[in-house]
């Protein structure tokens, strides 16, 4: 077993202190806004105790260190990637591209001779990247398209001319045809209303909250919320589609390709398929690209795709997405202070990666013992076999189905 040492992203919607926080770590004033274990090229965690990247730590000898089912059907690569993530601002409106057309659109970008790091790429690999958050403070999202009649309804007595525009164009067309005709409408880069017609929006979004008349106040408070971080974007008046949604501690959504999603405030762990590839339609400074983004989306009405737990043992819960790259479990343990005899099993197998949530665990398999608290992880190879914990606290474990 080794430690690993994640890497940290400084990205604009990051919180200040809660990620350090959570790791032990001094703040620096900067906005840090997630935390990587994982072996994704793009940020690997560290080995510390071999020196390496975990992904250039799996390399040397991926067969025993991600076992065989796994080495051969994601070729000798480690399929997910456990995060820690802080929003304190809103993220971009996004989708996650599916499998086949991330493969597509990757060895275009390719064939073009555009450089991985190339601004006008949109695909940083060939994977599909479903993901799913399990929320250890109170987070906020926005995820997935109302039906249509339901849109129109919180359009109803906005009294804006854009509004109105969107909702005879819903009620004319109740429909996702006619969700996928408004959403564009406002994303498109033809088609985009002026900041002016965004800012009346908000406006009258706010006076409808304040006068409390609102059919949905937390959506009237998010797009006065959103129009402070990002006036004159469509991104904006399109959070009037959509389903909020707030995770409690301990709940989970789980994010497939082609839902259209904004993560707004929280702390929540996220485990999803290695993979970087995201399409932006706006609320956002990174780069936008609302027409691929399109080509992605799903407006298939939906509500948020909650994850309930199931309980595997009397101490760990699972969280399953219907997804081959991976599964996460939640252990808690409350052993008498001062006992560290792991004796608990984590059920599991093949690759692992272990965090510390809160507490302190000691942690065993054929690999040795190592302990382990807030913000500490390990990563267990498959040829390390069972693992067991001990101790107080609770641990989530990121592993292959």
């Amino acid at each position: 077993m080794w430690e690993l040492d994640g890497r940290i992203q400084r990205y604009a919607w990051g919180s200040a202190d809660a990620l350090p926080r959570f790791l032990d770590r001094e703040a620096d004033g900067d906005a840090w806004a997630e935390v990587w274990f994982g072996a994704h090229p793009l940020a690997p965690a560290r080995v510390d105790a071999l020196g390496l990247g975990l992904d250039a730590a799996i390399a040397q000898d991926p067969r025993r260190m991600l076992g065989d089912p796994v080495h051969r059907s994601f070729s000798g690569r480690l399929p997910y990637l456990l995060k820690v993530i802080a929003p304190a601002r809103p993220l971009s409106l996004q989708v996650h591209p599916s499998r086949e057309h991330a493969r597509e659109s990757f060895a275009a970008e390719n064939a073009a001779g555009l450089a991985l790091d190339s601004p006008r790429r949109n695909y940083r690999d060939d994977n599909h990247k479903p993901e799913m958050v399990v929320a250890l403070e109170r987070f906020e999202a926005l995820c997935g398209f109302r039906t249509p009649r339901r849109a129109a309804a919180i359009l109803t007595g906005l009294d804006t001319e854009l509004t109105d525009r969107l909702r005879a164009l819903l009620v004319e067309h109740p429909t996702a045809h006619g969700m996928r005709a408004a959403f564009r409408t406002l994303v498109a880069p033809s088609m985009r209303p002026d900041p002016e017609h965004i800012a009346a929006v908000a406006k009258s979004c706010r006076a409808r909250y304040e006068a409390g008349e609102s059919p949905s106040p937390r959506i009237d408070r998010t797009v006065a919320m959103l129009h402070e971080h990002f006036p004159g974007d469509g991104g904006v008046v399109a959070a009037l589609l959509l389903n909020p949604v707030t995770l409690h501690p301990g709940e989970a959504m789980h994010v497939p390709a082609g839902a259209i999603h904004s993560y707004l405030s929280g702390l929540a762990v996220e485990v999803m398929a290695a993979s970087d590839n995201v399409l932006r339609a706006g609320l956002t400074g990174k780069k936008v690209d609302a027409d691929e983004m399109l080509q992605c989306v799903s407006v298939v009405a939906a509500p948020p795709l909650r994850v309930a737990p199931e309980r595997l043992t009397e101490r760990t819960v699972a969280y399953y997405a219907p997804v081959d790259d991976f599964e996460l479990s939640l252990t808690t343990l409350d052993d008498p202070p001062g006992s560290f005899q792991p004796r608990h099993p984590v059920p599991g197998s093949g690759p692992r990666i272990l965090l510390g949530i809160d507490g302190e665990a000691l942690v065993e398999s054929a690999g040795g013992r190592r302990r382990i608290g807030r913000g500490r992880a390990l990563f267990v190879p498959a040829s390390a076999g069972a693992v067991r914990v001990g101790g107080r606290g609770r641990i989530v474990q990121a592993s292959v189905p």
